[in-house]
């Protein structure tokens, strides 16, 4: 049993680890996705998960990837298909481990290797690795009653896992934690920052991912450009093992202890490039001046050529301007035109109804004037072209409003003195300004306030007589028949005739 003084000291420890973590600068963190997978949607229509590829017993899904189902002696793997090109890094993992027993086996495991290992003996993949192992151990191998263990192991290639321990004689450092049918996903983190490796771990009896720390180990060196990877196990008991997540993100020191790049110049030097540049633009200013007062004439015919911000958006501003203008007379005068048509088609069509109205009702003959009548798909195109010409108006009108504004702002910028800008006189191109919109303004109001032409009619079809008489419609009805009775009786003696010959 602890005593009152180990917990004062423990509690001191954490206190100052709590501390010095707090006040350590916190790296800055980037999401990689070439490293990374979650849900939903992880899989492609090929059955791939991208810039990943698994072997063995491994299935994938929309929502997780399971390593390995709960039958006996079954082995799985899962590798990122590229190198990891940065040197520090955190990798979350977020899975479930759940079986029907109260004992499961074997395990799960986290790798970064110089290889993408195949199918093997340890937690699923080869043994002797190089790189690291971080092991989430289920089954308790050596008897001693101290798992679910968690541990991590650094290898160079040359040691052999030590199954009858669980590798306890060869770990870098772990924890004895349950994770096994949780409520909630369990989560693990380790992270490698400058030669530093962390594990934390979540047990999934909450759902906010409270970490806490298994295990630190410092002056840790890793291989570079090696793969992230997982893989599981089962023996004689069986687990399924799920990963709903793997998330990893680059780790980059502060901008206070980022390396200096190459061609990096001192204060001292940066504040004497700094003060011959002030020199050489001082005698720059000096030489400039003294050529405006001996060429006078040269130097307004220089500056003649360019102009600034407000004086060019103006002279935009008024060519724009110009061309609503050119827009809405040549709108105006096809409105014109569209009325004028309108207004002779609808003389045309009362001359047209007052002539049908005097014909006293007497049919048409066949030698008779033929009338000319306004077609349906004309008056369609009529109303169309004025729908149109309404939409343009309107944009027109909106157009107006937006260069109104600009003109104004630009207006208020310049201030009240009338200045000169390259060349153009501000105050006049404004005053021009306003007079060329007064101008669009009394046309858009024109063409909006004039009366739109009475609505189309087609003319009155005159109402026409009978062709045939009743007594005409017996008489051919009668013909008809007779016709019929007398074919029906010629064919019968046809057929009639037809048989004496057989």
């Amino acid at each position: 049993m602890a005593t009152p003084t180990m917990k004062c000291v423990a509690s001191f420890l954490l206190l100052s680890l709590v501390i010095f973590d707090a006040t350590a600068e916190i790296p800055s963190r980037r999401f990689e996705y070439k490293y990374s997978f979650k849900g939903p949607h992880m899989v492609q229509k090929d059955n791939s998960v991208p810039f990943w590829e698994y072997a063995g017993s491994a299935l994938a899904s929309d929502e997780q990837v399971r390593i390995t189902p709960s039958l006996r002696s079954k082995r799985g793997l899962m590798w990122t298909r590229n190198t990891v090109p940065f040197d520090n890094w955190e990798v979350e993992i977020i899975f479930r481990v759940s079986g029907r027993g109260r004992v499961g086996a074997d395990g799960l495991a986290f790798w970064y290797r110089t290889d993408k290992g195949p199918s093997g003996p340890v937690y699923g993949s080869t043994d002797r690795w190089n790189g690291l192992g971080v092991f989430f151990d289920s089954f308790d191998n050596d008897n001693q009653r101290n798992n679910p263990y968690i541990l991590s192991m650094l290898n160079d290639g040359s040691k052999s896992y030590d199954h009858n321990s669980d590798g306890l004689s060869q770990q870098l450092g772990g924890c004895l934690r349950d994770f096994r049918n949780k409520p909630y996903p369990v989560r693990a983190k380790v992270e490698y920052y400058k030669n530093s490796l962390t594990l934390w771990f979540h047990s999934g009896m909450t759902e906010n991912a409270a970490y806490e720390m298994c295990m630190r180990a410092d002056n840790v060196v890793l291989p570079k450009n090696g793969y992230f990877g997982l893989s599981a196990a089962t023996g004689g008991l069986a687990d399924d093992h799920d990963v709903l997540k793997f998330l990893t993100h680059s780790l980059t020191p502060p901008a206070s202890e980022m390396p200096k790049p190459d061609g990096h110049i001192s204060e001292a030097e940066r504040k004497k490039f700094t003060d011959e540049y002030d020199q050489y633009y001082e005698k720059l200013e000096k030489q400039k001046e003294e050529f405006r007062r001996q060429h006078p004439d040269k130097v307004r015919k220089d500056f003649d050529e360019f102009e600034d911000t407000g004086a060019r958006d103006l002279r935009l501003i008024y060519e724009g301007q110009h061309g609503i203008h050119k827009t809405v007379k040549e709108l105006h005068r096809k409105l014109d035109e569209i009325i004028g048509r309108q207004e002779r088609t609808l003389s045309h069509m009362s001359a047209l109804s007052s002539g049908g109205g005097g014909g006293g009702g007497q049919p048409a003959t066949g030698g008779g004037v033929p009338i000319d009548t306004i077609k349906r798909h004309e008056v369609d195109n009529v109303l169309n072209t004025q729908r149109e010409i309404s939409n343009s108006v309107r944009e027109i009108r909106t157009l107006v409003g937006d260069v109104q504004q600009k003109a104004t702002s630009i207006h208020l910028n310049q201030g009240q003195a009338g200045q000169k800008a390259g060349g153009l006189d501000v105050n006049l191109i404004t005053h021009e300004l306003k007079d060329n919109l007064q101008s669009v303004k009394k046309d858009l109001a024109r063409l909006a306030n004039k009366p739109e032409p009475a609505p189309l009619r087609c003319p009155e079809i005159p109402e026409q007589s009978a062709c045939v008489s009743p007594v005409h419609f017996y008489i051919l009805l009668i013909l008809q028949v007779i016709v019929v009775m007398g074919y029906v009786s010629y064919k019968h003696r046809q057929e009639a005739n037809a048989k004496k010959f057989f």
